[in-house]
């Protein structure tokens, strides 16, 4: 799972400029981390086939770090990504190493059918990135890429626990485990010490990568116990390390006898193989772009996946012509890639020609690594990789299904395998997908806010701004199911306004559910626009949807409504609005708003006119004084004569609908005016004012003010002159947002 605390990093995160020294030292640290990994899960997979065949994992890691980064570096569509053999590979490739033992016998002819899967899983991944596959993966449910994953961590630790407690060759964990006697008290310790200085280690120093420092201490504790005990200062036949690497079952002079082998297999052997190659370069393509994502939004960039499985597959195709063990795109070396000044594609073939020249210079120290320390390293690796928020779904039982679904794919990896768990995982998807489906755009409309206002009418002073920089508000209206069949959708249609936006309004009044996956993409959302110092706001959130979910709650139980949260929901789209439009005037206009009643001569009809005309006005005025909620008048209210002139304060009008309930039309505020039709006309009042605030209003009635320009005509020119002049401004306002509404 794509964990928070991975998005958070990047806010703490040094900016680097994109130099070749950057990417040198990017692809330095990353180094650090990909060989003793890439040794682990090569030395994990190989020993499945007996004890010799340790070192030869040893070097298919090697081969597999050095191709797979140099290939997929060199082809890939996500600049900064390090590629190197990884936890799904090592769980699928492991098991079948042992299965295809059992059928043929032969570990040699084994190694040429593990060669066969790794090209066979570069093939199919580089016909998925021509066929435009790239997006089709991104559509696999989250619970299910979840389920998947913790099956691999669980697998590995069933796997990797008898190495480290040192059990004798076949015998599992589970029983191991209560035989406390068949334990090797100097593997539990190599493996202990790694263990601790893997996850104590950054706590002293983070300069050094945790994986570098838990090996580490695994081999100076394994040195410490040769020291007491010579029968440890032995390399050949010792089954506490990985052993030697240049004999014939390890070397380099053994491919072309492997591989005039494997072209001498028919199709009823290689047809075998093709359900394994096609789990594992789901897996491994699942793995690529989960890592993308999480790269993406630690960086701001948006990567090109179809291109990138290209890359991976040109990779794990070389890496299964040189031997190698196939791999993905891994999160630890490539956050440690980032954060030590990596920027571009370069930083991986730095990273790869590290490896290699690593490898080349200490081959012969590769010899004393101890297979306890590979295995606590993976341990850990592994308790990472499993998905232990997923518990939490269990809290909420609008969220109980995604757990079930989790559930089911890891049971079935754990009992059975990978295999069969990819296709209960298919099978799953498909049944949550005709679940969900939907057929039209999950945006219905798309407007800006210097198209369309908020029903809060502003002074000119401020319509000028918003009408400056009310672009940075994106008003998406959604409709249909929010799932995991949509979520991506979602996120292509809003990525374009990231740049130029700030403020997102999301109106969900249409919208039918929303699932666990299209909760993490509006998580992902929302992270990303604070990163840019906007904020992601709710509006008009159904409490009970058609279908019958409580949106508003499901929300909630997710954190996205949470008030501690950066995400902001409003009971309607004009409230949320509003919200938005305050924010932008308050960064452009200097100082609070003051909240004492404006003289007549400060009201925005009036200023400017001559104080002989203003002194006329004000014998013609009194004086009103609201509470909040209070009305001024009532739709079909008698005829009226009178405007009203806001001292203080803010006054909504809202129409009454069958419903029962109001609709709002408009909000005024300090320094406005409004009821000028039933000044101008002395007609029923066609709306209802309610002051949503403390108000102070000034009254001009029409019945004063025709006796004083009946005195003065002048005066009656003049102010008619100015209310026609205001009332034209808001008519054209109105009817440009009329066609933006039109065309969007």
């Amino acid at each position: 799972m794509i964990q928070k605390e991975e998005i958070d990093y990047n806010r703490s995160m040094p900016k680097e400029k994109t130099t070749l020294a950057g990417d040198a030292w990017g692809g330095l640290a990353a180094s650090l981390v990909v060989l003793p990994q890439s040794i682990a899960f090569g030395v994990a997979t190989y020993a499945a086939l007996g004890p010799a065949y340790a070192a030869y994992g040893a070097l298919a890691g090697f081969l597999g770090a050095a191709t797979i980064g140099l290939a997929a570096s060199a082809a890939g569509g996500a600049p900064r990504l390090i590629s190197t053999p990884c936890a799904p590979a090592a769980a699928v490739m492991a098991p079948l190493a042992a299965e295809l033992l059992i059928r043929v016998r032969s570990p040699e002819q084994v190694m040429v059918l593990l060669l066969v899967v790794g090209l066979l899983v570069g093939l199919l991944q580089i016909t998925y990135g021509l066929l435009g596959g790239g997006t089709l993966i991104k559509y696999i449910p989250y619970p299910v890429v979840t389920g998947y994953l913790s099956g691999v961590a669980i697998l590995i630790v069933l796997s990797q626990g008898p190495k480290l407690l040192g059990l004798p060759k076949g015998m599992t964990l589970c029983p191991g485990l209560w035989t406390p006697g068949a334990w090797r008290w100097e593997a539990v310790a190599v493996g202990l010490a790694t263990i601790a200085c893997t996850l104590g280690g950054p706590k002293l120093t983070k300069k050094i990568p945790a994986t570098v420092l838990g090996v580490a201490g695994g081999v100076l504790t394994y040195l410490v116990l040769a020291y007491i005990q010579p029968g440890l200062r032995v390399t050949v036949g010792n089954p506490l390390v990985i052993g030697p690497l240049g004999t014939q079952t390890a070397g380099f002079g053994a491919w072309s006898t492997r591989w005039g082998e494997a072209a001498a297999l028919g199709f009823s052997e290689v047809h075998k193989l093709l359900f394994p190659a096609l789990t594992l370069s789901i897996l491994l393509s699942i793995d690529t772009l989960k890592t993308c994502v999480v790269l993406d939004a630690m960086t701001g960039t948006r990567h090109d996946s179809n291109r990138e499985l290209i890359g991976q597959g040109l990779g794990n195709a070389v890496s299964g012509l040189a031997g190698g063990m196939p791999g993905s795109g891994a999160m630890a070396p490539t956050v440690v890639n980032l954060s030590s000044g990596g920027q571009t594609y370069a930083s991986g073939l730095f990273s790869a020609a590290f490896v290699i020249a690593t490898f080349l210079l200490m081959s012969r120290a590769v010899a004393w690594l101890p297979m306890a320390a590979l295995a606590g390293m993976l341990i850990v690796l592994a308790g990472r990789m499993f998905d232990w928020h997923s518990f939490h779904l269990l809290r909420q039982r609008a969220t109980r299904f995604d757990f079930a679904v989790a559930a089911v794919v890891v049971a079935t990896a754990v009992s059975v395998d990978l295999v069969l768990a990819s296709g209960v995982g298919l099978a799953l998807s498909i049944l949550l997908f005709i679940r969900n489906m939907m057929h039209s755009s999950v945006v219905r409309r798309k407007v800006y806010g210097d198209q369309v206002t908020s029903h809060q009418r502003r002074l000119p002073e401020e319509a000028a701004i918003l009408a400056r920089e009310g672009s940075k508000i994106a008003i998406f209206e959604l409709q249909g199911s929010l799932f995991f069949g949509t979520a991506d959708q979602l996120y292509t249609e809003v990525e374009p306004d990231f740049s130029r936006r700030r403020y997102f309004i999301f109106d969900m009044k249409r919208v039918l559910s929303v699932d666990f996956t299209a909760a993490h993409m509006l998580d992902m959302i929302e992270n990303r626009l604070f990163e840019r110092g906007g904020r992601l706001l709710f509006a008009n959130i159904p409490q009970t949807s058609p279908t019958g979910q409580d949106l508003t709650s499901y929300l909630r139980q997710l954190g996205l409504t949470d008030p501690a949260r950066r995400a902001h929901l409003f009971p309607t789209l004009d409230e949320a609005f509003a919200w938005a439009e305050d924010r932008i005037l308050a960064k452009n206009l200097e100082g609070s708003a003051p909240d004492w009643p404006l003289p007549l001569e400060e009201i925005d009809l009036l200023k400017g006119m001559d104080p002989g005309y203003l002194a006329a006005l004000k014998d013609c005025t009194g004086t009103r004084t609201l509470a909040t909620g209070e009305s001024l008048f009532m739709q079909g209210a008698e005829a009226a004569d009178e405007m009203y002139l806001i001292r203080r304060g803010r006054v909504r009008i809202e129409l009454d609908v069958d419903s029962g309930g109001h609709r709002p039309l408009a909000v005024f505020s300090r320094g406005d005016f409004f009821g000028e039709i039933a000044f101008l006309d002395h007609g029923r009042r066609a709306a209802s004012a309610v002051a949503i605030a403390p108000t102070d209003l000034f009254a001009l009635s029409r019945q004063r003010f025709d006796a004083a320009a009946a005195r003065n005509p002048e005066l009656g020119r003049k102010l008619f002159s100015r209310i026609s002049k205001a009332l034209a401004l808001r008519l054209r306002h109105a009817d440009a947002e009329i066609r933006a509404l039109h065309e969007a």
